[in-house]
């Protein structure tokens, strides 16, 4: 691979051209030529209006093949990318806009109708506003610079230096205001060679289906720009996801590589295989000899098949998986591996390949990466502390928060506890500022509470609260399911969780132990990512 993101991105467009790149679900296809049309118009576009490389261009809209286009402009152009969420508020659009300082926002036809009510134009008048989806954008210029056309030939973009910015990211605010990330042009290069190294089994041609927010760097970097450089084809769901969508899009698309948060795994082995594999009558034919591993590979070719049937691996990142739905996948042999990553590492930390994944855990320190834990005693949680190439700058416009995010020495501080085995194995046990301090001073990773909880029937989500030294276990029901098997109303539903609360308990230390359960009306609030916005309920 060559050594910066713009010159793989460059051969990636000339030695794919005439390949499929990019489509909308059920609609827009772009070949890789398409997509070098549209780029060129936009670099056109820019420099003519006397915009330079390092300028900033902010991007907001719903995923879709005409996003991704706009992001791959701005990195070859040498612009810096302000993705933002499509999931902001209009308000938080409009604050990052500015504290980014983006002179152009790329944006979609519903965020640029919720932004009207807030006289965008008025309050920002010099940032120039670009809807992603105007195809015929300089078309004088176009011809005129390309009049016969354009040609694998003229595709020349920026050259980059290893740390010249590439991307300001915002987090996506779990307890706090987005924080701007700076990504340097090594870091995505070193995500670039590390999907390299670890999954040569991608080849040109293959499919992809794109899940995840592309404006969030775990989708950016594995649904999207890896793909890209690939030359895989990558099918983007531009519209509101559902289980049946996703379910149908997996049949349509037969993807080779799905890369998801654990909640939409957990959502599918629940409801459509946990039932099924663990009633009575499965069970008795698991025991009988010689048929376990027949029962196994029933049920891993069936889910193999609802998720397309040719993919090589699933991908699991975000947050952590559920052990019960761990085990599972485990013991049908399904080719799943959980990973471990941050924005502020653009995002791979630690990755495992699935034949060699460890379960519990979250991979090896990737390449490029160094890993350790803050700890006087292996055995003991501390700290995950890591650097190497992918790390981050550090925080825009906010030098005290990278003072506390980086140390002198360059380790980035994960703000994760976790221990690793002798090789390498990393163990997530939850987040320092979600850790709870028991009475008598020893240390609770909710995590890991609500781990056994969520394993117990009828229980869809679960958040572990401390109150008055109380460990209060905050449950989201899946009530449909416990009506149809009798429990028809809360208090039923109740009863039977206090019914199991020494089963939960009898794997946890005394001070460790769930108090009590409190049911809740809704799902728990969540960030883009799925992951649940634990500061609204403790």
């Amino acid at each position: 691979m060559k050594k910066t993101l713009n010159e793989v991105l460059q051969d990636s467009i000339s030695n794919h051209w005439d390949l499929l790149s990019l489509s909308n679900y059920e609609g827009e296809n772009y070949y890789y030529r398409d997509v070098a049309d549209r780029i060129a118009r936009y670099h056109l576009a820019w420099k003519s209006a006397g915009l330079e490389p390092g300028f900033r261009v902010a991007l907001c809209g719903r995923n879709c093949a005409e996003w991704c286009i706009g992001l791959l402009a701005a990195f070859s152009y040498g612009a810096v990318a302000v993705p933002l969420l499509n999931d902001f508020t209009p308000e938080m659009v409009l604050r990052l806009i500015e504290h980014s300082e983006a002179q152009v926002l790329l944006v979609g036809p519903h965020v640029a109708k919720s932004l009207e009510p807030l006289h965008f134009e008025e309050k920002l008048p010099d940032v120039k506003i670009c809807l992603l989806d105007n195809q015929d954008m300089v078309e004088d210029l176009f011809k005129s610079a390309y009049p016969d056309g354009l040609k694998p030939t003229d595709i020349h973009y920026h050259r980059q230096t290893a740390d010249e910015l590439l991307m300001i990211n915002y987090t996506s605010g779990t307890t706090s205001e987005p924080k701007g990330v700076m990504i340097p042009q090594r870091a995505m290069w070193s995500n670039m060679a590390f999907a390299e190294e670890v999954l040569p089994n991608l080849r040109p041609r293959m499919e992809v289906l794109s899940l995840l927010p592309t404006a969030h760097l775990y989708g950016m970097a594995f649904e999207l720009m890896y793909e890209f450089i690939v030359g895989i084809h990558v099918t983007l769901l531009n519209r509101a996801l559902s289980p049946a969508l996703i379910l149908k899009a997996f049949s349509d698309i037969r993807p080779h590589l799905i890369v998801v948060v654990p909640m939409l795994i957990e959502k599918i082995v629940r409801k459509g295989i946990m039932p099924e594999y663990n009633s009575t009558k499965i069970r008795a034919v698991r025991r009988i000899p010689g048929m376990r591993k027949a029962v196994n590979a029933k049920f891993r070719d069936g889910l193999m098949k609802a998720l397309g049937g040719r993919l090589y691996e699933v991908i699991i990142g975000g947050a952590g998986l559920n052990s019960e739905v761990e085990q599972l996948l485990k013991e049908i042999d399904f080719p799943f591996t959980v990973g471990y990553g941050m924005t502020e590492c653009s995002p791979i930390i630690g990755y495992s390949d699935w034949k060699e994944f460890i379960p519990n855990s979250c991979g090896k320190p990737a390449p490029r990466m160094e890993v350790r834990i803050d700890s006087r005693h292996p055995r003991v949680p501390g700290e995950i502390l890591t650097r190497g190439m992918n790390v981050m700058l550090g925080y825009y416009k906010n030098e005290e928060a990278t003072r506390k995010a980086i140390d002198a020495d360059g380790w980035l501080h994960t703000g994760d506890m976790g221990i690793m085995d002798s090789v390498g194995n990393i163990f997530i046990r939850g987040r320092i500022k979600n850790m709870l301090l028991s009475p008598s001073g020893q240390n609770v990773y909710p995590e890991e509470i609500e781990a056994v909880v969520c394993s117990m029937p009828y229980v869809a989500e679960c958040v572990v609260v401390q109150r008055d030294h109380r460990l209060v276990a905050l449950v989201y029901p899946d009530r449909q399911v416990a009506d149809s098997a009798g429990l028809h109303n809360d208090a039923d539903i109740l009863q039977f969780f206090n019914s199991r609360r020494n089963q939960v308990n009898s794997v946890f230390p005394p001070y460790a132990q769930v108090n009590a359960f409190e049911l809740v009306e809704h799902e728990f609030e969540k960030t883009p990512k799925k992951s649940i916005k634990r500061f609204l309920y403790t």
